[in-house]
């Protein structure tokens, strides 16, 4: 099988998708978030706006992932290769040839779109921006089909934010030309509002894109608690979420959803906690994934941080809105930490990890003052590293004071200068 690399194009990936498919192919049945008012939300705010994609523009792209994918076939870079730097070396030099040989023919490449941005960009957002995508290079879609055959090649994620708006036939048709290029999938996904899920779709929508091959729908609930939910403008309530998760169910798909502890700051917190574990209780999902608050400056909570709208819950509040979730909810579940933005990884399946989900945040809350600093600092420069392989010198000058030996004393720092680092490091993490 021969590839005419002339033909090689970039085509559209989801940046933002659920971390089980951060080794998963991903095509985007639609660009960007339609709602996009979510106060603590830092994705699509910087000029990009919603739309809807024609399943010939999908079917497309799947076709030059597919042309990409026998690329590498015939490199020898095979479904279930170690994740070596050779592998990564050897499709970095085959992309400076297909660009040497497109140059060379007049093609001159679909290069990645400016973006509007504000002036005097805050460092977090800037930081941000240099990982969050809207358009694709020739380099970003070689590496995101070698990630896929390097993950096994079974899952398949379909972005960007609602899929749930697209009717049964589109998501049908989307599906069956994956599935028809790329025979080696066995999981597909999406993202979807539990409002879309309630008001929008049928039951028998549902049944559909279950029929069509859909076999999971990842859920942002956020929240239980109908305060905090109107407060971040999420634009659903509590029983909005419960009917819309039972739907979902009752359709035959599998229901995941996201929490966020913290979100409910220092005066909604426990309201937050309980409400949130109710919610999960009567919707019976199959997981429940934490993704902890953090706030970014350039955010509208981050506005109203500035405006004393809103204070932001400390790490030990956070931790025991965890606990009450865990402790609460009284459904079979697994629960779920898979996000950078959380400080204790929590995992198992209720109810019979429960206690020993609740040893592991007691332990934690049984730590002193600056037990529990050390702790974060230790937890959030581990969950960085793990996020981008390594420490950036913006990190690494902040560390340099308190480096003796070529090892981090924290001796060395006072509480104030600890939670200081602890505050960049996590501004830094994609949750």
């Amino acid at each position: 099988m021969n590839v005419d690399l002339l033909a090689v194009k970039p085509f559209e990936i989801c940046t933002v998708r659920p971390p089980t498919e951060n080794y998963g192919l991903s095509f985007r049945l639609t660009r960007n978030c339609y709602w996009n008012r979510c106060k603590f939300c830092r994705a699509y705010k910087f000029g990009a706006g919603f739309s809807r994609r024609s399943l010939d523009e999908v079917k497309k792209d799947v076709q030059r992932a597919k042309l990409i994918d026998n690329l590498l076939e015939c490199e020898g870079v095979g479904l279930g290769t170690d994740f070596t730097e050779t592998v990564f070396t050897r499709v970095g030099e085959l992309v400076g040839k297909i660009k040497r040989l497109q140059q060379e023919a007049g093609i001159v490449e679909e290069l990645e779109k400016e973006r509007e941005v504000p002036d005097n960009l805050a460092p977090g957002a800037a930081w941000y921006l240099s990982w969050y995508k809207d358009t694709f290079t020739l380099e970003d879609c070689v590496n995101h089909v070698l990630s896929w055959r390097l993950g096994r090649g079974e899952t398949c994620f379909m972005g960007d934010a609602d899929s749930l708006v697209l009717k049964p036939d589109f998501m049908a048709g989307a599906i069956d030309c994956i599935r028809t290029h790329f025979p080696s999938i066995r999981r597909f996904t999406v993202y979807g509002r539990t409002k879309t899920a309630a008001k929008v779709r049928s039951l028998d929508d549902l049944k559909a894109f279950r029929a069509a091959g859909l076999n999971r729908v990842h859920y942002g609930l956020e929240s239980g608690a109908d305060t905090v939910l109107d407060f971040i403008k999420k634009g659903v309530t509590k029983e909005e979420h419960i009917e819309g998760g039972l739907k979902t169910n009752e359709a035959g798909l599998s229901c995941s959803v996201y929490v966020m502890p913290g979100l409910g700051g220092t005066v909604w917190s426990e309201d937050h906690a309980h409400e949130t574990a109710d919610v999960i209780t009567k919707i019976s999902p199959d997981y429940v994934r934490l993704r902890s608050l953090q706030v970014f400056s350039y955010t509208p909570l981050g506005e109203a941080m500035r405006k004393e709208e809103f204070t932001e819950a400390n790490e030990e509040q956070v931790v025991r809105e965890i606990r009450t979730m865990v402790e609460e909810i009284d459904t079979e579940a697994e629960v779920i930490s898979d996000s950078a933005a959380n400080l204790l990884n929590v995992n198992g399946k209720l109810p019979e990890d429960r206690n020993t989900m609740l040893r592991e945040i007691d332990d934690y809350l049984a730590l002193s003052k600056r037990e529990k600093l050390m702790f974060s600092l230790q937890s959030r420069l581990e969950s960085f590293m793990g996020q981008y392989c390594g420490i950036t010198k913006e990190i690494y000058d902040v560390l340099r004071p308190f480096i003796a030996n070529e090892k981090l004393d924290v001796m060395l720092m006072s509480d104030e200068q600890m939670g200081d680092v602890i505050a960049l490091v996590r501004s830094r993490l994609v949750p």
